[in-house]
């Protein structure tokens, strides 16, 4: 997912219809909604110290103390920026609703805060086919929050729904690699032929093309399982299977939850938990402070002013998300990949993660986070050396060097600083750049249209998997709205992807994104800058939160208030 470089946080997620259109990847022939994660806001510094001088001020009160109706008793309290768009699984478009979700419902797939894939719904699945088919048993004695039992007839019927043309707003493409997907979401079939159920306890899924990775697209929020009918105003009253069970939805406010005592799982460590709606930095900073949130994201200008003052509230984890220069690959000199190669020589990495992006990232050596399988942070990496930029330069033909437009989002301070520094490093060797700042819906559809010479964007991932840091930002399948923006093109790269996804077995999977990685590496279809580091507070009144590397990652089940210090 192409972001551009937007303003907000992590935390800070917009719809796409906001940002002017949705994006969609193309996985061979299936349409993927690029789902947008928050990126980072800044706090206002001066703002945010004068919070502090005013802390000693602030009665540190326990987190049951939620304003106006969010009080929880003995429970936990999260936050959203913004109110969720629905509770329904099949409107999942956002990450409020995706997160909210996450919690409510379960699918045959989940995954762990690290990114791991876990059993959900069903307790165990086999590949069949070379990844064409995937048979998938689903746990016994599992019952809806309002007592239904789960059956596979459940998931063929939650499937379609998703699917049925008459769904709208939804975005379905992690069931699309199902046979006869496609048809039936464009209203040319009347069923899925892909979908066999195997009795009351099983249910066989068959894909139009392998795909190795399509357990993994089980584990997002739209193919979480629903009861059939499903009950009236369900989207504001849902009924899941999920390890939380609806309370209430004050809009705008506050989301409240209780656990589900009979979950599968296990309940719940704690007994409730509250969604606050809190759009405002200065005040989530207050509120945490004050006991009244479990956890916060630490803006990038209080980094370090939180890693002296509070380190034992931090944890810290990479992002999966790489922060990049796409360089136009079909655009005048970046055609020639000595010039490409010149351009990440001339540029000091290190030393702008270290002065613009407070050293909160891992210099990238690839396209894939090191925290994934495939990644890798031994490859010898293109050190800064103007005299070897200026050298390739000359054999590429340009001793003089020549002038190239760098296209970036108006919007975000800090990727603002990272082009001038940008710009400042090529004049060195004598590579004159034009800054041009667009609002971020201008600048993805320059970008996307192959009409930038250079973009500064950021990617998100979709789902923990190398795979979605190659095909969709290097395939020749993926040019333009499906990711490629570089516009790279390469048969060999091609062809190794596409093995790759047919590969079922996880170390030879990861050894060709690996390989893969280290070919697009070379070709220097990039300037390749950082893989982001989330940092966030966890309050010390609570115990058991992992930080999430993917948005559906952390359901809050383990996590339950502190013991008092004695």
């Amino acid at each position: 997912m192409v972001l551009g470089g937007e303003d907000g946080r992590r935390r800070d997620q917009r719809g796409e219809q906001e940002r002017g259109g949705t994006q969609l990847t193309r996985f061979g022939n299936f349409p993927m909604l690029r789902h947008l994660h928050r990126t980072v806001n800044l706090f206002d510094t001066v703002s945010i110290r004068l919070l502090y001088l005013l802390g000693g001020l602030v009665v540190c009160l326990p987190l049951a103390c939620g304003r106006g109706g969010a009080g929880t008793g003995a429970g936990l309290v999260y936050y959203e920026t913004y109110d969720p768009r629905s509770l329904d699984p099949a409107l999942s478009t956002d990450v409020p609703t995706g997160e909210m979700v996450t919690l409510l419902f379960d699918g045959l797939t989940q995954f762990d805060p690290n990114g791991r894939l876990l059993p959900g719904l069903a307790d165990r699945w086999r590949a069949e086919r070379n990844g064409q088919r995937y048979v998938f048993h689903l746990r016994g004695g599992v019952k809806f929050h309002d007592g239904r039992p789960l059956v596979s007839a459940d998931v063929q019927r939650s499937f379609l729904r998703v699917l049925d043309p008459k769904t709208r707003g939804g975005r379905s493409w992690p069931l699309l690699p199902i046979a006869g997907a496609e048809d039936y979401a464009a209203g040319r079939a009347t069923g899925v032929r892909g979908i066999e159920l195997l009795g009351d306890t099983a249910v066989a899924l068959t894909l139009a093309a392998p795909l190795a990775v399509f357990p993994k697209f089980l584990a997002m929020p739209v193919a979480s399982i629903v009861p059939a009918p499903v009950p009236a105003e369900f989207g504001q009253q849902p009924v899941g299977t999920g390890p939380w069970r609806f309370v209430a939805w004050q809009h705008d406010d506050y989301l409240r939850f209780a656990r589900n005592e009979t979950y599968w799982g296990g309940p719940a460590a704690a007994e409730s938990l509250t969604v606050r709606i809190v759009p405002e930095p200065l005040t989530r900073a207050a509120e945490f402070l004050a006991g009244r949130l479990s956890v916060v994201e630490i803006p990038f200008g209080e980094t370090a002013k939180w890693e002296r003052e509070h380190p034992d509230w931090l944890q810290r984890k990479p992002a999966l998300r790489v922060v990049y220069l796409a360089l136009n690959n079909r655009r005048g000199p970046l055609r020639d990949a000595r010039v490409r190669r010149a351009i990440n020589h001339a540029v000091d990495v290190p030393e702008l993660l270290r002065t613009v992006w407070n050293g909160r990232g891992i210099a990238a050596r690839g396209s894939i986070p090191p925290s994934l399988g495939g990644g890798d942070t031994t490859r010898a990496r293109y050190v800064h050396d103007t005299v070897t930029a200026r050298l390739l330069l000359a054999q590429a033909g340009y001793p003089n060097g020549f002038a190239v437009q760098l296209w970036r989002s108006g919007s975000n301070v800090e990727l603002g600083r990272v082009a001038q520094a940008i710009q400042a490093q090529l004049a060195a060797v004598g590579i004159r750049v034009e800054v041009v700042a667009r609002d971020p819906s201008s600048m993805r559809e320059a970008a996307r249209k192959g009409q930038t010479d250079m973009a500064l964007l950021d990617w998100w991932a979709d789902y923990p998997d190398g795979d979605n840091f190659l095909y969709p930002l290097f395939s020749s399948a993926s040019f333009g709205p499906g990711g490629n923006v570089s516009f790279y093109s390469d048969p060999v790269t091609d062809s190794l992807i596409g093995l790759a996804r047919r590969t079922t077995d996880d170390a030879a999977r990861e050894a060709l994104y690996r390989r893969t990685d280290a070919r697009v590496y070379d070709a220097a279809p990039w300037l390749y800058l950082w893989f982001p580091v989330d940092l966030w507070g966890a309050h010390p009144s609570v115990a058991g939160w992992d930080l999430p590397v993917i948005f559906n990652g952390q359901r809050w089940t383990g996590v339950r208030p502190a013991p008092a210090a004695k």
